[in-house]
């Protein structure tokens, strides 16, 4: 008997359809460097006016996912939301080596496409793409049953950005005395979710529309926070101070973030009580007896970005950053002469 790839569960018709509907929505974040539309096997991207304005211009590349949040946002209908949380994770990721974001691709894996739920997702990365100058040039977008749990989507992303080779950011300047500033998240980000989900939903039997006393919103609204994009306020304080490091607090928490900056003979002594707890990791901390070594290194505890500069540009940078209303920033500590590591005191 003759079998079909639609009867084996692909719709090629369903994919076509996708497409159709994220085509406009891509070509919105386009700039004048690109040079083709969707459908290519390739994304073209000129670089030759972008090049004038670098002496040594390095390319700096990331990727990464937004992880079980995914599964958040399909509880909570916010597809577009995961999208734009891809977008900030990538800037983000880059511009710890103090890169501007030029460009984004995608990846998109279900088990069944909905052309619907894929176009508020590449939505949401093309509208944050576009905020930032960026342009969301192609991506992948795969229907695999079996590979994937019906209704689960998944969602990755490939960012590259630009510095000048001179002001590349990689944490060598870094020295005891050092000042280290935290800037405000707005929740998980995109990291900590199994752990969340297991102490919200498996553990307490919460529905993500469930209002609990310890939070000011739902489950999950909290969970949904969206990750912060540092980019607009730290590319402008690399061209008036000496930011000597900058770490992103993603998946391992300040514990195994900060010392991937770290120099030989430098550890970072971190001032616990010095900035906000945000009550969803209270929250998740007391409802499963979360041991605090746990908490650390798997959530971010309320600081999404670490910038090291030396301690007398400190309250000058402090200052900068609180003219943004909706950033928070914390003298959190210091670097101590000791091993590459972070101890709390």
């Amino acid at each position: 008997m003759a079998v079909t790839y639609k009867e084996s569960g692909v719709d090629v018709e369903v994919g076509d359809e996708a497409i159709r509907r994220i085509i406009p929505l891509v070509k919105k974040s386009f700039n004048h460097r690109v040079l083709t539309g969707l459908g290519l096997f390739g994304s073209l991207y000129e670089i030759t006016d972008l090049v004038k304005q670098y002496k040594e211009p390095v390319l700096v590349q990331s990727i990464d996912g937004v992880g079980t949040k995914m599964a958040i946002a399909g509880m909570m209908g916010m597809y577009a939301q995961a999208g734009r949380d891809m977008v900030a994770h990538s800037c983000n990721d880059v511009l710890c080596q103090g890169a501007k974001p030029l460009t984004l691709l995608d990846y998109v894996a279900t088990a069944k496409l909905d052309p619907a739920i894929l176009a508020e997702i590449v939505g949401g990365m093309a509208e944050e793409c576009a905020k930032y100058g960026m342009s969301l040039v192609g991506g992948e977008t795969a229907e695999m049953p079996g590979t994937y749990v019906e209704g689960e989507w998944d969602l990755a992303g490939s960012v590259l950005g630009v510095v000048e080779k001179s002001k590349i950011i990689d944490g060598s300047k870094i020295q005891v005395g050092d000042a280290l500033i935290g800037l405000s998240s707005d929740g998980l980000h995109t990291n900590g979710y199994s752990l969340a989900r297991k102490v919200f939903f498996d553990l307490k039997k919460f529905s993500v529309r469930d209002v609990v006393a310890e939070m000011p919103q739902s489950v999950g609204a909290m969970l949904m926070k969206p990750h912060k994009n540092y980019t607009n306020y730290v590319l402008p304080l690399l061209e008036k101070y000496q930011v000597h490091g900058l770490a992103h607090i993603t998946g391992g928490g300040l514990i195994k973030n900060i010392p991937r900056i770290l120099p030989e003979g430098c550890t970072a002594q971190i001032q616990k009580g010095s900035w906000e707890i945000l009550p969803v990791f209270e929250a998740i901390q007391q409802f499963g007896d979360v041991p605090e070594k746990d908490m650390y290194i798997t959530m971010n505890m309320g600081i999404g970005m670490v910038v090291v500069v030396p301690a007398a540009e400190r309250d000058a940078v402090m200052a900068d950053l609180k003219k943004h209303s909706d950033l928070n920033t914390y003298t959190i500590g210091e670097v101590v002469a000791g091993k590459r590591e972070v101890c709390f005191v």
